[in-house]
């Protein structure tokens, strides 16, 4: 288009009535504009937008130009100063519910790869746009907030601290442009409280997004982050920073108990519950228990009137939401969160009607899960550590009926041993007391050891997998029949339980060394005399492969396998020393 064109057309638009500019008015504009950014004319573009007489063709056309403006800053090829000008102008004057709608449509259009440097300078231009809504400001904040966090949540979490610092990829960035975004709203809500407890409508709103901000940010990134409190508060990393800011600004917005203890109870009316309090997911209320119980934060002004045993029961469900998840993360905040709900609780004082609550047996099979399976080494290790704590706070009636639900459901020797060394501290500790609940004594005792104390499989159990619940069982026998030789009325049941035992273990004992006995032989006289011949000459497939209670070791070198069968040989040699010690006693008392 000519200039004297262009100058006629920008003249016909200064004298049209804004209702009066027809579509192909609002497409000449853009493509203008569009063409001055493209060519790095801004600066003309500025000067355009800012003259006093065109004020009236950019309140009416120029919001269209927003979305080329932020792509061009955002590009970064270009010094950005006149092309943030504009859009500051263009925040100032065009219409703010059009300005929202492009700002919002900019942020769900935001490009992968600059998520970071997009977001935040499109925080900074809705906050004021916001801000001249009036009454349609606080839907119009939630619809900003969530779309924000949208387009954050795709980017990853920082796994160290150095990830942190380095910030690659701009998550900590927006989560602190996230806090300066809410704060005059939080600040907002701070002075509506102090004028009074009356709310009115339009607060209620407001604190409703604030709360939902907040619960969301807790979901993530929180929830994947590794959180570590610094000793030198200046050095917290920016994550840390993020959690005790959403923590401050849930303590203005609704107290912390109604939103961890009280939320389970939906079905009563006087709960105090409302739909929006029953949208928050669990993750985040997770979340905040784990910020709350295990980091401190905020934990200073958290009411005293609680009881430990009523906060360990209030946090199982969290405890288990977080351990289900197969993220190492979470299982941390998860095993961290039962580690100090279980601390404040005494030992020996969790009652077994806590066992029949559906949350304890699954948070205790999920225990069992990572302990056998997780194959990262220190969550195993910390799930082993946790598991014991809880059965350290369990009372008589409640170890008990826990061991032998344990020994019913887990098909694991490693777990079977632990239980089995615990009924021998327990007995142990039992007898130190002057009233003890006879729950690991007498009849019960004898009752228990049935139901512990056995074979599996019977006389085809694999000795060599079970060794760690069989060496258990054989010490607990061992250490039972001393303990008890000059008490008549449980030696007899004790000798029964053992004898049955050990008659069941010896015949797997003869069968097992009679196995692995003649497999060494074999292996030891091959490889004296056609190792050697058979490796140069037919390779690998030649050697006969021998089986460990179907496990092959033909893939192994003769020398794995010898270390293989001579441990094995080893393993029964020292139960049968076990075996005839405890014989020993039983004869020795009769």
């Amino acid at each position: 288009m000519e200039v004297n064109q262009l100058d006629d057309v920008i003249q016909r638009w200064r004298t049209t009535r804004e209702k009066d500019l027809k579509a192909e008015d609002h497409e000449l504009f853009l493509n203008i504009g569009r063409t001055c950014i493209a060519q790095g004319d801004s600066a003309q573009l500025l000067d355009f937008i800012t003259e006093e007489k065109n004020q009236g063709i950019v309140r009416s056309m120029g919001s269209g130009l927003l979305g080329p403006l932020i792509k061009e800053v955002v590009r970064k090829e270009r010094d950005p100063q006149h092309c943030d000008a504009v859009i500051t102008h263009l925040i100032q004057i065009c219409n703010a519910d059009e300005l929202l709608d492009i700002l919002l449509k900019e942020i769900d259009d935001t490009d992968p790869d600059a998520v970071a440097d997009t977001i935040i300078l499109l925080m900074q231009h809705i906050q004021p746009v916001l801000s001249r809504l009036g009454d349609s400001k606080v839907p119009a904040l939630g619809l900003a907030l969530r779309s924000l966090q949208r387009q954050i949540a795709m980017l990853p979490v920082p796994y160290s601290r150095k990830q942190e610092q380095e910030d690659k990829l701009g998550l900590c960035r927006c989560c602190t442009a996230l806090l300066t975004f809410v704060q005059p709203f939080v600040q907002e809500v701070k002075s509506h409280d102090a004028k009074g407890p009356e709310t009115t409508g339009y607060e209620e709103g407001l604190r409703t997004v604030l709360l939902n901000f907040c619960m969301e940010s807790l979901r993530g990134p929180l929830l994947e982050a590794q959180l570590e409190r610094e000793a030198d508060s200046t050095q917290n990393s920016p994550l840390w920073n993020f959690a005790t800011e959403i923590m401050s600004i849930l303590l203005v917005i609704q107290p912390l108990p109604k939103l961890l203890f009280y939320y389970p109870l939906k079905g009563r009316e006087d709960s105090g519950i409302t739909k929006q309090d029953q949208a928050h997911p669990t993750e985040s209320r997770a979340c905040l228990a784990y910020l709350l119980f295990v980091q401190l934060i905020a934990m200073e002004v958290f009411p005293a009137v609680f009881s430990p045993v009523f906060v360990l029961q209030c946090n199982m469900e969290y405890i288990n939401i977080l351990l289900s998840r197969k993220d190492e993360s979470w299982i941390l905040k998860g095993l961290d969160l039962y580690v100090k709900s279980l601390e404040r609780v005494l030992d020996s004082s969790l009652p077994v009607q806590l066992l029949e609550l559906r949350v304890f047996h699954s948070v205790s099979q999920v225990l069992l899960t990572i302990m056998i399976d997780c194959p990262i080494q220190h969550l195993r290790v910390k799930a082993l550590v946790v598991f014991q704590l809880f059965i350290e706070k369990l009372n008589g009636e409640a170890k008990h009926k826990f061991f032998r639900c344990i020994m019913k459901t887990s098909q694991h020797a490693g777990v079977h041993s632990v239980i089995l060394k615990n009924i021998k501290n327990q007995v142990e500790h039992s007898s130190k007391l002057e009233h003890s609940d006879g729950w690991f004594e007498r009849t019960l005792l004898i009752s228990l050891l049935k139901d512990t104390v056995s074979l599996p499989q019977g006389p085809e159990t694999d000795l060599l997998h079970g060794m760690d619940r069989v060496m258990e069982s054989l010490n607990l026998l061992r250490y039972l029949l001393i303990k008890e030789r000059k008490h008549a009325a449980i030696w007899t049941d004790l000798c029964k339980i053992a004898e049955s035992y050990i008659k069941t273990l010896r015949v797997c004992l003869s069968m097992s060394k009679s196995y692995y006995g003649t497999e060494l032989k074999r292996l030891q006289e091959e490889k004296r005399i056609k190792a050697r011949e058979f490796k140069e000459t037919y390779g690998e497939k030649s050697m006969r492969p021998m089986m460990v209670k179907n496990e092959k070791l033909g893939g192994m070198s003769p020398e794995a396998q010898d270390k293989v069968l001579q441990c094995a040989i080893v393993t029964y040699d020292l139960m049968e020393s076990l075996v005839v010690r405890i014989e020993e006693i039983i004869e020795e008392r009769v």
